[in-house]
């Protein structure tokens, strides 16, 4: 009968979780805080197995992972001045292409899960021998990232102004923005660590409202103020890939997404950046598959790594709000999460297809600038119940960071700075002293 429910389970965090990923900004993190939250105090009366809330919060996980991409190509059309900085799939929907691109990185999505499942097998054998290694080290190797996020930047001036000293500014602006944006971050990310807002039954959902603000209402404002309108998206028959590509895309994106997911804080987002500087990618389509492969193994692998035997390793958001009510059960609970993850990503892919369409096809009949307005107010109301003022007010503090990027065309990963520097610092043994430094002890 168990069996039943699991499946149940499956189905139904592969569904829910594929609508909330078509919306705008919506991370499935905070529904699942919101979802463990309801259902805690049947878990501790014994009315709902803990293995159907994990095959639950698995297959949110999964399917989130695959179609989170719907909205990050669909719903951000650059304007004129952003063209040239955009990313490789907001590039393909001004040419057309968006649904070539949204399937090229499910393609990776399913090189990812395929991954996983071909080294869950070594996971066991390997990884308590790694974090053994890597634990006392790990404050300099998060160090290195971030000094290789600031090092990789370069001007993006198009040296067209008259005088030296404006093409000076029109090529550094974007880096010095960069920098701007990862002290303020850095910062914010102290006053939030060592002097959180969010009321006391709210606290496992205490960073939202300054996630939300640093990258979600950012791009909504950015949406709304766009005066560009996506072109007809073309439905392929057929993608232009072959079976080289997709290895190089899948292996480097794979790379980049388990380093994001043994090491904390970094996030799909930096891994994918440093593979695909470590593998020279020129390509947009090698970039588009990677990214696909990069973000399941960073969300999927991440949380995977709670339930290898014999490790115990808690990354990401997912993996922390589930272990503190429930510790692994040995390789039970590993070949069923194993299970969950290869049937919730098939289904994911394919309602990926049908979700592409379905937002091609909305997208054409209602103007995306009111389904961001819409979208912006749903997350003020959400930040405003689970926090109140308080919440309202870190958010907005957050969104004039976020904006940062927004404005002068930078990275908005410098926004990860809001983790990367206090925890970095805190585990360097130096956290505390900054945090004195600011006032915060």
């Amino acid at each position: 009968m168990e069996m039943f429910g699991v499946l149940a389970a499956i189905l139904a965090g592969t569904l829910i979780a594929a609508v909330m990923a078509c919306l705008p900004a919506l991370h499935i993190y905070n529904v699942a805080g919101i979802s463990l939250l309801l259902v805690l105090p049947s878990i501790k009366a014994g009315v709902f197995p803990l293995s159907i809330v994990i095959a639950f919060m698995m297959s949110l996980v999964v399917a989130y992972s695959v179609l989170n991409t719907i909205p990050s190509v669909f719903l951000g059309a650059p304007d004129e001045s952003a063209v040239f900085v955009t990313m490789p799939g907001n590039r393909a929907l001004m040419l057309g292409k968006g649904y070539e691109a949204t399937m090229l990185t499910g393609v990776g999505s399913l090189g990812g899960i395929a991954f996983l499942l071909l080294i869950a097998p070594l996971c066991p054998l390997v990884l308590s021998y790694f974090k053994e290694i890597i634990g006392p080290h790990m404050h300099w190797v998060l160090g290195t990232v971030l000094a290789f996020m600031v090092l990789s930047e370069w001007p993006k001036g198009e040296n067209r102004e008259k005088t030296s000293w404006l093409r000076f500014w029109n090529a550094w602006k974007n880096l010095l923005a960069g920098l701007l944006t990862l002290i303020l971050s850095g910062i914010l990310g102290f006053i939030v660590l060592y002097r959180p807002l969010m009321p006391i039954e709210m606290s496992f959902q205490n960073i939202m409202p300054t996630f939300v603000g640093l990258f979600a209402i950012p791009w909504v404002i950015q949406n709304m103020l766009s005066q560009t309108n996506p072109p007809s998206q073309y439905i392929c028959k057929s993608l232009d890939i072959d079976t080289r590509l997709f290895l190089r895309g899948t292996g480097s994106g794979c790379f980049g997404g388990m380093f994001a997911a043994i090491f904390p804080i970094i996030t799909g987002g930096i891994g994918g950046l440093l593979a695909g500087h470590a593998t020279a990618q020129r390509d947009d389509r090698l970039f588009i598959i990677s990214q696909g492969a990069s973000k399941v193994v960073y969300y999927v692998g991440g949380f995977m790594l709670l339930f290898v035997p014999g490790v115990l390793m808690n990354r990401g958001g997912m993996a922390w709000m589930i272990s503190g009510v429930y510790q692994p059960m040995g390789y039970g609970d590993y070949y069923m999460v194993l299970g969950v993850i290869a049937i919730s990503g098939a289904l994911s892919f394919f309602l990926l297809i049908f979700f592409s369409q379905a937002v091609i096809y909305t997208i054409k009949k209602v103007n995306y600038r009111l389904i961001s307005f819409f979208t912006f107010v749903f997350i003020c109301f959400v930040v405003y119940n689970m926090g109140g003022w308080e919440a309202m007010a870190l958010m907005a503090v957050s969104t004039g960071i976020g904006m940062i990027p927004v404005f002068f065309h930078s990275r908005r990963m410098n926004c990860m700075g809001v983790l990367l520097i206090p925890v970095m610092l805190n585990m360097a043994g130096y956290g505390p002293m900054v945090a004195g430094w600011l006032g915060l002890l």
